[in-house]
């Protein structure tokens, strides 16, 4: 076939968006949901991109369309991460409209909205980001510092830039006490290096979205007793190992207990294993979102092994995200 014969990919209808009911919410006694990362404003924006004739107009509408669906798993909360540099100033809108239980009611159907922020490219941060970023974290709906830490697979940034700036923003959010959200890719040595000598070890620690080596995250888990290892789809990814190793070592011995978070990172990483669920989808879906976590979970129970099931996992995740963030 010639290039200029080549079949042009085809986005789904938006309807496909809306997830059926996971197997485990049959069971009537079902754990709601926490997403501890989510890209609320990509997410949106790669709505419109896709869906141009879209229904939804706002974010407020997508999130109670999408997120709760009769007879699934009802979401009770989600963590919003804010990691651009400059700030953009829809965070506040976004925090504002939750500080009341009406407001929740009114635009978020009930979910309880928190949020981080942090600067994830080193490059771009400055004094006023940091300012920005000072002012969000006495909003009574932030709960946390970050997304912030490494990447030496993109290489985005210098690399000492990189950890200049990690070690700055770490320092503030030690001194506040708020919990960390880390993104570590390929920074393997200078990621537990900049962690140890910075961060209290009793310092409530989230490590994002987590594909690095099982070594590195017994260390961390070793050396920080609140840290937790965030789990998102790409645990179902065939390429990656990594991930499904850390498991394993959770549930090798019968006293550890699994410190894992369930995330979305939304709108990235759909979980492969969501689409024998989509049995009329034709394709991939264009984007993620929060009602995707119990097929997450699905896969981690099987990776866990005898003993679990959809339903404890979530049951963890659910209990380990108010031991993190409080929510």
């Amino acid at each position: 076939m010639g290039k200029n014969n080549k079949k042009k990919f085809q986005v789904p209808d938006e309807s496909h968006l809306l997830l059926p009911a996971h197997p485990s919410s049959t069971s009537g006694q079902t754990t709601p949901i926490v997403d501890t990362h989510t890209h609320l404003v990509s997410t949106f924006s790669v709505y419109q991109g896709k869906y141009r004739e879209g229904k939804h107009a706002s974010i407020f509408e997508f999130v109670k369309s999408m997120y709760n669906r009769p007879g699934s798993h009802r979401v009770e909360a989600i963590v919003d991460v804010c990691c651009e540099a400059p700030v953009q100033r829809v965070w506040k809108e976004l925090a504002d409209s939750a500080l009341t239980p009406d407001g929740r009611e009114k635009d978020w159907g009930g979910i309880e909205y928190w949020f981080v922020m942090g600067a994830h490219e080193a490059k771009v941060y400055t004094d006023d980001v940091e300012k920005d970023i000072l002012e969000a974290m006495t909003h009574p709906r932030c709960v946390g510092w970050g997304e912030i830490g490494l990447d030496y697979h993109y290489d985005n940034s210098p690399r000492k830039i990189q950890q200049d700036v990690f070690r700055r923003q770490l320092r503030h959010a030690v001194r506040l006490g708020k919990p960390l959200t880390i993104h570590t890719r390929e920074a393997e040595e200078d990621t537990e290096r900049i962690l140890k000598e910075e961060v209290p070890r009793d310092h409530r620690i989230h490590i994002h979205c987590y594909t690095d080596s099982p070594e590195l995250a017994q260390r961390l888990l070793d050396h920080f007793p609140n840290l937790y290892i965030g789990i998102t789809g790409v645990i179902t990814c065939s390429t990656n190992l990594n991930t499904s190793a850390v498991i394993r070592n959770f549930t090798s011995s019968p006293s550890s207990a699994m410190r894992i978070l369930l995330e979305t990172d939304a709108p990235f990483m759909v979980p492969s294993n969501l689409y024998p669920s989509l049995p009329t989808l034709k394709g991939k879906l264009p984007l993620c979102h929060t009602a995707m976590i119990p097929w997450t979970a699905e896969f981690v129970s099987g990776v866990a092994g005898i003993g679990w099931d959809t339903e404890k996992v979530m049951r963890v995740g659910r209990e380990n995200a108010r031991a993190v963030y409080g929510v």
